[in-house]
């Protein structure tokens, strides 16, 4: 499947997005809800883009006014170049959501799923193309085969291959391996690369945080509806100088290792993790606090902060 290139963007920005406010109205008497705080975001285009966040931070509601699905209270979204206000149609066209539900009818075919989602589209018959979609999702031995009979694994291939339908410069994917086996994650992997390297933007939302560090170029991270860091992958991971030291004693721990700035944890297996700051606190002060404890190392080697760490230092003191 090849991603066309008739709708050419006029700007560099795949999304663009200012001062996005969403507000839900209270109900009996329960105060308004704000989802969304005044977002200033964009996406650069032909890039992989993180969008991560815990529950309920606004994530599923600025993806749904992306797709069109939930209103904005106010603010501005421009996609592909168009104004989703001005040019509603060019803008969903542009877009293509990959769900994190399983919304299949039961009854339907592959085939027949891909079709109709494809006339919802308006795409014309001649211009469709459910083989090559079928084929890049896995499916091509399945396309007549009832979704009720298919495998969790084999639905979700297909929520993919319906967002694909209409060729949308910008696919969204909204969860796209919670819950699924690790074969079936290294495809879609495999096909969110083979669609970007064609020139498609991808937008991901996920909460296995190591999938984003290995496949985003750029990561938002959205808590409490706003936008608290948005940076290359590289940059929001030299954001902390946290460093994990961990140590394999010679003998089994009596006493845990203490110093300023230190943070000792001793895990299951045996092994001995000090946390620390390299701007606080030197690997050397470490290794001294551990031989002060009476402890003799075995093994020793370093580590330094992943997506997850950067995460939760930028969520939890909100």
């Amino acid at each position: 499947m090849k991603i066309p290139g008739a709708r050419v963007a006029m700007t560099d920005e795949a999304i663009r997005i200012e001062a996005l406010r969403k507000t839900y109205k209270g109900q009996k008497g329960q105060p308004e809800k704000h989802a969304l705080k005044g977002i200033d975001l964009t996406v650069p285009r032909g890039s992989v883009f993180g969008l991560l966040g815990p529950n309920g931070a606004g994530k599923s509601t600025l993806i749904n006014i992306l797709a069109g699905l939930v209103l904005k209270t106010s603010g501005k979204v421009t996609i592909w170049g168009f104004d989703q206000d001005q040019n509603p149609r060019q803008s969903r066209a542009s877009i293509g959501v990959m769900p994190q539900e399983l919304n299949l009818d039961p009854f339907f075919t592959p085939r027949g799923a891909l079709e109709v989602q494809a006339g919802l589209y308006g795409v014309p018959k001649a211009e469709r193309d459910s083989d090559g979609i079928l084929k890049l999702i896995g499916l091509e031995d399945k396309a007549e085969a009832y979704a009720r009979t298919l495998s969790g694994g084999m639905r979700r291939r297909l929520l993919l291959g319906k967002a694909l339908v209409h060729r949308p410069n910008i696919l969204v994917l909204d969860e796209p391996t919670a819950g699924v086996d690790i074969e079936l994650r290294q495809m879609l992997w495999e096909n969110v690369r083979q669609l970007n390297a064609q020139g498609m933007t991808i937008i991901l939302t996920t909460h296995y945080l190591e999938e984003a560090q290995e496949m985003c170029d750029e990561i938002a991270i959205i808590n409490q509806g706003e936008v608290v860091a948005r940076d290359s992958t590289a940059n929001l991971l030299g954001r902390l100088d946290a460093r994990a030291m961990v140590v394999q004693p010679a003998t089994p721990v009596t006493e845990l290792p203490q110093g300023p700035g230190i943070e000792a944890e001793l895990r299951g297996d045996g092994a001995l993790v000090l946390r620390y700051h390299s701007n606080e606190t030197s690997a050397e002060a470490v290794l001294e606090a551990v031989r002060a404890a009476g402890i003799s190392i075995r093994d020793v080697k370093t580590e330094e902060a992943d997506l997850e760490d950067v995460f939760l230092a930028l969520t939890k003191s909100r």
